[in-house]
């Protein structure tokens, strides 16, 4: 699966133009994601020496992206059938709706191809009462 990722409020706090602290989990998950095969794309609005910056700091934590801000490595601009609308099967960002969930859940989606909606759904029915509440005894008074 190709999957496009953003660096600042993602896999960092926001602090742009800033480098955060590294959101937990989220070097260690984009890894697992690397190891099962997955094709990550940082997707950011960064450019120049604040992207270069931005990719080096994941190099070094072992996070090699296969493409930085374009659909695949040898994607050029000037390339008749360049289009800014990125390819990707799934898009990690912060901005989604709902929020970002923890990256121990996104990495439990992305490997069971489940959606929001069903882990919220799955959280919530944890949630429900197996039986019917029981009711106070009343004290006589009236």
């Amino acid at each position: 699966m190709v999957i496009a990722v953003d660096f600042d409020g993602t896999i960092v706090e926001h602090k742009y133009p800033a480098i955060g602290r590294e959101l937990p989990f989220a070097t260690e998950t984009l890894r697992m994601l690397i190891r099962d095969r997955h094709k990550l794309i940082l997707w950011s609005v960064r450019e120049g020496a604040l992207l270069d910056e931005a990719v080096e700091w994941c190099r070094e934590r072992g996070v090699e992206f296969y493409a930085v801000n374009r659909d695949y490595p040898e994607e050029r601009r000037e390339h008749e059938t360049f289009s800014r609308k990125l390819k990707a099967d799934l898009f990690i960002d912060d901005r989604n709706i709902g929020g970002l969930p923890d990256w121990g859940t996104i990495y439990q989606m992305v490997r069971e191809r489940s959606t929001w909606e069903e882990v919220l759904a799955q959280r919530n029915s944890s949630f429900e009462r197996t039986e019917a509440p029981k009711r106070k005894k009343k004290w006589g008074f009236f």
